[in-house]
């Protein structure tokens, strides 16, 4: 297993542990900009899991599809691109926070990686084919992208906190321009080596 996948399983599977030993939980989760915010929030609220089924099926999901990209990216690139969609994704749920005058804290943080893995692993390798656990039906990774974000918008929709909740797609948007950026880079130093 490749060292950030493995090192991210093993640090998410032993804070969760602690928070169970400790009342470290409002300490690393995110919280609105106007109660409780602390500068370190938009990272380590990555860290939190509200149950042990988040965190299987995070976990499942970041060795799946984190391993495969952090071998062809490499680890240093990987690292880069899980923070830039946790990261995308606190300034979204800051943002709605602001907007909706919400006090909730939230701890999406490590949801929203696991989205842009599967959205950088859907632009990537579209005609890939997986076998969700649920449905256990095979089917394109960008049909698999397509029915499981509907899934998440018609259940996260209508109610106040679950407003918070949307900002797992932060981690899309972080996934989507840090492609696009790396792609633009690409073709712009293949331009100035000709």
């Amino acid at each position: 297993m490749p060292p950030v996948t493995k090192a991210l399983m093993l640090i998410c599977t032993a804070v969760f542990c602690l928070t169970w030993l400790a009342p470290i939980g409002p300490w690393l989760a995110l919280h609105p900009l106007q109660s409780g915010f602390m500068p370190w929030q938009p990272v380590t609220y990555a860290l939190l899991h509200r149950s042990v089924m988040e965190l299987f099926f995070n976990m499942l999901g970041l060795w799946m599809f984190g391993a495969d990209l952090e071998r062809l990216w490499g680890w240093k690139r990987f690292g880069q691109f899980l923070l830039v969609c946790v990261l995308t994704a606190a300034a979204l749920a800051l943002a709605l926070m602001w907007a909706t005058g919400s006090y909730y804290s939230t701890s999406t943080g490590a949801s929203a990686a696991f989205f842009g893995l599967l959205f950088a692993t859907g632009m990537l390798f579209p005609d890939r084919t997986i076998m969700p656990l649920f449905p256990p039906i095979p089917m394109k990774m960008r049909t698999f992208l397509i029915v499981f974000g509907a899934i998440v918008l018609v259940t996260t929709l209508g109610i106040e906190r679950n407003v918070v909740e949307l900002s797992i797609l932060g981690g899309v948007l972080g996934a989507w321009l840090h492609i696009r950026y790396w792609r633009r880079r690409g073709r712009s130093s293949s331009r100035s080596r000709r």
